[in-house]
């Protein structure tokens, strides 16, 4: 595809914009799929390329969380390698699968969890009581939403929050931070195997992968000084955003 200034210039303004708010409540990918499919690109393209730029703002957002100490990688480890293996099994699988009733259920799942965020008293920029071990949630659920993303995609962020936050018993802040990690690990894994296949368009992905770099850095910078207040009423709309662009795609 042919790259005109004003095309480049679109690319890094998006970017941008997803890259703040996927660092802060996740869903960046409603704002720059949109503007890659318009950009003429096929879906198969737009997916792939989705994942590379969307890798960069995980990243940017995975180091500054690493830096600041919110994230100890040694304790991520196990976690790190489960989802890694989530994600590239359900890249392979949905080569083969349809996800239409995957699509149709979604909405519904997205919703429940905004009104988790909304009301739960468990959500606050405080630690609580865990329910579960670290392993038992790394085989069981870290396996299981990077799978998600590798299938199907929309609200994985949210998923791994939620997570953290109900059955680990991580502040917002922490969750968050953390999410971002196994959100670029998933991220990699997808593109990864979209690179095999031969589908991103790299210099389209590599100049809003400009944006996202910088965006990433903004938003994470505003999850450690605002912690829940910015984190709990940007997760809830967010998530009720997917589930309306699901409910109106499908």
């Amino acid at each position: 595809m042919e790259l005109d200034l004003t095309l480049i210039l679109l690319f890094v303004l998006t970017g941008l914009g997803a890259g703040i708010i996927d660092a802060i409540a996740g869903g960046g990918g409603m704002i720059t799929l949109p503007v890659l499919l318009a950009s003429g690109m096929s879906p198969v393209e737009a997916l792939a390329t989705n994942k590379l730029q969307g890798s960069f703002g995980t990243f940017a957002a995975s180091v500054y969380f690493i830096r600041k100490k919110l994230v100890d990688l040694t304790q991520m480890k196990l976690m790190i390698l489960c989802t890694f293996i989530g994600a590239v099994s359900g890249t392979v699988i949905v080569q083969q699968l349809d996800t239409t009733l995957l699509a149709s259920i979604m909405p519904l799942l997205l919703v429940a969890i905004a009104l988790y965020f909304m009301f739960s008293k468990r959500i606050g920029d405080l630690d609580r009581d865990r329910k579960i071990s670290n392993a038992l949630f790394a085989f069981l659920f870290t396996t299981a939403i990077g799978f998600y993303d590798g299938f199907f995609g929309p609200g994985t962020g949210t998923f791994f929050a939620l997570a953290f936050v109900s059955l680990l018993g991580f502040s917002m802040s922490r969750a968050t931070a953390h999410t971002k990690i196994l959100n670029f690990t998933s991220n990699l894994a997808s593109l990864i195997f979209f690179a095999l296949g031969g589908n991103i368009l790299w210099l389209a992905g590599f100049i809003m992968a400009a944006g996202q770099l910088i965006g990433g850095q903004i938003g994470a910078h505003m999850v450690v000084n605002q912690g829940s207040r910015l984190i709990r009423p940007l997760v809830v709309i967010i998530t009720l955003i997917m589930s309306v662009k699901l409910l109106l795609d499908h």
